[in-house]
């Protein structure tokens, strides 16, 4: 698949952005929550090669629910008060079809390990303002166990309220700076 980004930097317009995740809940259901606050720096240079780093406030987390916002951004799991950000440094960008692999460092929690998203080009357009923008989709699973979020609840009726795949979907749009 050939990507065509302009080069120069594009920024997050976190505006047009949603980062959001989802895990099995009660092992019956899912919880889906968004992370209201990020930034992030698209380089792309003269022969396409790029460098993605996307910042995401941990104190962010919303998942419509204030008792539970209130646990994930606490010690047992995100600790935002100690670890602010959770961050994203890709290291590779690797076509795979109609889609590619974005593979980077993942920190959560002061715990960095290496993820790869599968993600989507949506393209590059010119929008009504002038202003030159380029979409992205993108998913990764990860087990939260290997950052360090281990807390769980056994249920009376067999196994753990919280699951430990954590689906990450990203909707992006960056915006060309120059």
């Amino acid at each position: 698949m050939a990507i065509t980004l302009t080069p120069g930097t594009w920024t997050l317009d976190a505006g047009h952005s949603e980062i959001g995740m989802t895990v099995r809940h009660a092992g019956i259901s899912k919880v889906r929550a968004v992370f209201e606050e990020a930034t992030g720096t698209l380089k792309v240079a003269e022969d396409g090669t790029s460098d993605v780093d996307v910042h995401v406030r941990a104190d962010s987390f919303n998942s419509k629910n204030g008792d539970r916002d209130a646990h994930v951004r606490g010690e047992d799991f995100l600790n935002a008060e100690e670890h602010p950000e959770l961050t994203f440094v890709a290291k590779e960008v690797k076509p795979t079809g109609e889609t590619f692999d974005l593979t980077g460092e993942l920190t959560i929690r002061g715990v960095s390990k290496e993820i790869t998203f599968e993600v989507e080009f949506g393209g590059q357009a010119v929008d009504p303002f002038g202003a030159t923008r380029a979409g992205f989709s993108g998913s990764a699973v990860i087990s939260r166990k290997d950052f360090g979020l281990n807390w769980n609840a056994a249920l009376e009726a067999g196994g753990v309220l919280v699951g430990d795949k954590v689906t990450l979907d990203i909707e992006s749009a960056f915006v060309h700076q120059g």
